[in-house]
This record gives structure tokens, sequence and C-alpha cells, in this order.
């Protein structure tokens, strides 16, 4: 006995398992059967179902003390239409999922402004940097293995059309949205798993949010189509949406907390290269 528990490994992938199972609503002791009669033994995994069901119930505590945004960007899909008007162009509904909030719109872009937006972006494109929560500046973070730049909002006419596109299409603001971020990715490059909002309880969150408050949705645009590799990944949800010319994925986060189920990030490039534009979407006026 003490010789199989020893090769018996708790791994993430059983713990979201058995969360998963959990508001499935499974009681815990079918649970416990189901992985009696998967092989596992039993004092391994009643820890594992104890232990994981435990640390779920604290973080929901947690999630639950962090305060809801009082209004969230959200597109107009009353009657799932398969497609809506989004300001100057018809964009087509290719996927919506509710929980986390992630919605797959296609043609959100025309091939030429993809173009264009490459092209504008190509000269001024530096190492990647990261949100530094400590301090509230940047940095460059091994996580993070592309190049990018940022756009000043409305710098350009293209930028302005687009801002004004995605605000009609998430019905949010314009002033409340940052500047487009542009990313390229080479073979190999990434992103690893993350979330997009500001983290409350590290130092430098504070400074940042001076500055229109939290993240509240995120919409990534892609540029060209990626021949392998490259899609956008919700590990939460078991979803990875793949990098198509002119498509966009647009997902939301009504709270700062893992709770959100907004953990995605950027699969590697295996064959060509990638190119995205990003919209990050704050809770007021960002200046």
């Amino acid at each position: 006995m003490s010789r199989l528990r020893s090769t018996q490994t708790v791994t993430p992938e059983l713990r979201q398992w058995i969360i998963d199972q959990a508001m499935a609503g499974h009681a815990p002791d079918a649970v416990l059967q189901s992985m009696l009669d998967a092989g596992w033994d039993e004092d391994v995994a009643l820890s594992a179902l104890e232990h994981t069901l435990q640390q779920h119930l604290e973080q929901q505590q947690l999630a639950a003390a962090q305060p809801a945004a009082p209004s969230m960007p959200e597109p107009d899909l009353a009657g799932s239409p398969s497609t809506v008007w989004a300001h100057d162009r018809e964009v087509q509904v290719l996927m919506s999922l509710k929980q986390p909030r992630v919605v797959v719109f296609g043609g959100l872009l025309s091939e030429i402004e993809c173009d264009r937006l490459v092209a504008l972006a190509a000269p001024r494109l530096s190492r990647s940097e990261t949100v530094d929560h400590h301090t509230g500046g940047s940095e460059v973070n091994e996580a993070r293995t592309s190049r990018g730049m940022f756009f000043g909002r409305g710098e350009h006419e293209l930028l302005q059309r687009l801002e004004a596109r995605i605000a009609a299409l998430v019905r949010w603001p314009v002033e409340n949205g940052e500047g487009v971020q542009v990313l390229n990715y080479q073979p190999g490059a990434e992103y690893k798993p993350h979330y997009d909002y500001f983290d409350p309880d590290q130092p430098g969150t504070s400074t940042i949010l001076r500055r229109g408050g939290q993240r509240v949705g995120t919409v990534v645009m892609y540029l060209n189509t990626v021949a392998h590799g490259g899609g956008t990944t919700f590990p939460d949800a078991h979803l990875e949406v793949m990098p198509v010319k002119g498509n966009a994925v647009f997902f939301s986060y009504e709270r700062p907390h893992p709770s959100s189920r907004s953990l995605h990030g950027g699969a590697p490039v295996i064959e060509g290269e990638k190119w995205v534009a990003t919209k990050w979407l704050r809770q007021s006026r960002f200046d």
C-alpha cells in the first residue's frame, strides 16, 4: 500500500478535475468513488479531495471579498445573432462562452487593415515587457518572448477607426481604452498563461490604477494567419482560439481574481510568425 501511494502524484490537472466535478454538482462521495474506480489509493484520493475542495472554497470566499466592477464591456448578443454591426463593419460571431466570458469574432478587421497595422508597427518593435506589479512600471519578463510596441490612442486614422469599432462592438467608451499594442512572435516565441488585471495585493497596483482604474476586458486581434501554433489559450476553460487573420477574441473579467477564470496565454509559434494587436479596456477614462 505504501509503495502504491508513493507512485501516485496529485497533479494540477487532477485538482482541476475535482473542482470541475464539484461545480457540475457531483457529491464528494461520488467524486471519491470515481477516483477509486480509476485506481487511486483511498488515502491519496481522500486527501486530494479534501485539500482541493477546501482550497477552492477559500478562493471563492476571497473572490467574494473582491468587489465586482459596477458595469462591464459586453457585446450585444441578445437572440444569439450570427453577425453584429460594429460602428462601420459587420462582424461575425463565431463562438460565445459565458464562464469565463469569451467571444470569438470573425472579420473584425479587413485584410488591408491588418497589413496596414503591421506596416505601421514594424519599425517601432522592441522586446516586449510586462507590468512590474511591485513598482507600477514595466520590465522584461522571461514569460513573454515577443517583440512589441504601443500606439497612442487615436494616433492614426486607422487606430481611430478600429477603436471606434471595438467600442461599438463591446459597448464600452473609446476613452476607457488603452492604446493598441502590436506584438510579433517568431517561431518558438510565446506568452505563458497570465491574467490581464492588476493584482490588488501587489504594492505597485495603486500607482497603476490612478490612470483609468482596473482592467476589465481584453480584445486580441489576429493580424495574420499562423501556419501552426500560436493560439490564444484559456487553461481554465480548456479552450484554444486559433489565430486567423482579421479575427479577434474578446474576454472580460468582472473582478481581479482567479475566480474570473480569465487565465490565458499565447501558445508557442511552431511554424511561421504571429502578429497580434491587443486592446485593453479600463473601468474608467484612461489618459
